[in-house]
């Protein structure tokens, strides 16, 4: 049986012709559709009216009654992916139709770049920005896809080059990240820790370098420590150890890291501070700050889930990005704990003195299996299972006082098979018009866009496009969203040299013919 989901109020406010291809009700259970109702539908849809749209009145020298055209030419929404696989899927052919969906004619007009510390500058002032032949796409075409996934910058592409080619289509810009405990690089330790303090450590019996999810100083294997070993060996050490007794033992090592730390965020942003539109300046903090529930401890160090940090990194981090970085940069705090201790913890870098312009809001979904647990109507999948609880969420998150961006966006096929793609579309068809019709949320970041193009512990069936590049239904249900159900187009009358429409929020073009038979054009922003 197929039913449309899309309501006649939605056609009629829209000005379409025809709203959504209908879906086969039949791929997800009865307790599913009992969720996502049609109740539930109209709400949605009466909240994107109200929260997506506005009301414009502009002058235009056309004759009463002349027919004005209005076409939509971008969205103040953002609707984003990153963009780590850059040049990197191993023909012109793949790359271009990675390419082509960013910017017009595609899904994304925004897109998060890569700059993370470890890889963008994997010895001290060893810039990788620019890029050289192993950023280019003849290097990543001349490797298998097995060689291209264990290269050192794998999905790490140099931001320099990529920039321009987001500029160039007029994408706007996301650096991601500045400080994350999970990529400072070994060479702070390497490099910056005397020998007499490393034998300090290792008498202490803690790893001497810190936990890291990336590659190993050899450049040889992948791991997540931080979720291994080594998060465990430092967090046994932390029992027997206070901040101030072992920063006393470490001067130069601590002293050093918090200069290490605020000369990355004026390096980056002496590059490209006036160029990224926006920044995740923090990342993933939360669980440190729960540690501590103070904003500013004054401790010289912290013991954080990542391994030695300097001392309140995260205000630190702000402070300095708010120095460092034109005001016109927004700047971020992204995490995937998204709580109570989140709101907490940024309301206090705020009183501290941090400039907080947006929040990050993860959700990853990685197991497929929460996936099907979805199609059979769960409710308890991360914080997705219903509209209620996406609304309570958001709901939650808007207490921050600060528009939302759902930054990381990771929602799996059940399978690999054409009926789990499918299943797929509608779970992202639905999640994303809910996030949509929230007042608070500004954005919205797919992550991994590309089957299998992710790193160990991803799934494999994450993406909108399949390995080859093959369009999946979910990339054409956002499509049909993006650029069909949320995009105003119609005629309307001019009067007293003037028109008047209600539109989806964003820069528009206005054409008519003038009294002289000749054609006009205007472009207009609706807010």
């Amino acid at each position: 049986m197929k039913v449309s989901v899309v309501f006649a109020a939605l056609v009629a406010c829209c000005g379409l012709e025809s709203a959504a291809a209908d879906i086969d009700r039949s791929l997800m259970s009865d307790a599913y559709w009992k969720i996502w109702n049609d109740a539930e539908q109209a709400r949605i849809d009466a909240d994107i009216e109200k929260n997506r749209k506005a009301d414009g009145t502009f002058e235009v020298d056309a004759p009463d009654g002349a027919a004005v055209r209005v076409e939509q030419l971008t969205h103040d929404f953002r609707f984003g992916a990153h963009i780590f696989n850059f040049n990197q899927l191993g023909s012109k052919a793949c790359n271009d139709a990675y390419k082509a969906s960013y910017g017009a004619g595609g899904l994304f007009n925004q897109a998060t770049v890569s700059f993370y510390w470890i890889d963008h500058e994997p010895t001290p002032g060893a810039f990788r920005f620019a890029g050289d032949y192993s950023d280019t796409e003849r290097y990543w075409n001349s490797l298998t896809r097995e060689e291209a996934m264990r290269e050192r910058y794998w999905r790490r592409p140099a931001p320099g080059p990529v920039i321009d080619f987001l500029k160039a289509k007029d994408v706007a810009v996301h650096g991601h990240i500045l400080i994350w405990g999970n990529a400072k690089p070994y060479w702070i330790y390497d490099w910056y820790c005397p020998e007499s303090e490393k034998r300090v450590i290792d008498g202490l019996g803690i790893p001497r370098h810190s936990a890291h999810f990336g590659w190993e100083p050899s450049g040889q294997n992948w791991h997540m420590g931080y979720m291994g070993k080594w998060a465990k060996a430092w967090c046994g050490a932390y029992k027997s150890l206070d901040e101030k007794t072992l920063a006393a033992r470490l001067p130069v090592f601590t002293a050093n890291m918090r200069r290490l730390f605020r000369k990355r965020v004026f390096d980056v942003a002496g590059a490209f501070g006036g160029v990224a539109d926006s920044w995740d300046v923090v990342n993933e903090s939360a669980k440190d700050w729960v540690r501590y529930r103070k904003a500013r401890t004054n401790l010289p160090v912290w013991f954080s889930v990542y391994g030695l940090m300097p001392g309140d990194y995260p205000l630190n981090a702000l402070l300095d990005a708010k120095e460092a970085f034109p005001a016109s940069a927004r700047l971020a705090i992204n995490d995937y704990k998204i709580d109570e201790a989140f709101l907490e913890q940024t309301k206090q870098l705020t009183e501290e003195g941090a400039r907080i312009d947006i929040v990050g809001c993860q959700m990853h979904i990685f197991d497929t299996n929460d996936c099907m647990r979805l199609v059979k109507g769960a409710a308890n999948v991360s914080w997705v299972g219903t509209p209620k609880t996406i609304r309570n969420h958001l709901d939650m998150m808007a207490k921050s006082g600060r528009p939302i961006h759902v930054s990381e966006v990771t929602i799996a096929a059940p399978g690999e098979d054409q009926r789990s793609r499918e299943m797929q579309a509608i779970l992202v068809r639905n999640i994303y018009r809910a996030w949509f019709s929230h007042p608070a949320t500004m954005g919205i970041t797919w992550w991994n866009t590309v089957d299998g193009a992710g790193v160990a512990g991803e799934p494999l069936v994450s993406g909108l496009f399949t390995r080859d590049m093959e369009k999946k239904p979910a990339y054409r249900a956002l499509d049909q969203l993006i650029n069909h159900e949320w995009k105003t187009t119609l005629d309307v009358k001019a009067t007293g040299g003037k028109v008047a429409f209600r539109g989806f929020k964003g820069r528009y073009r206005l054409t008519w013919k003038g009294a002289d038979g000749k054609p006009r054009e205007k472009l207009v922003e609706l807010h």
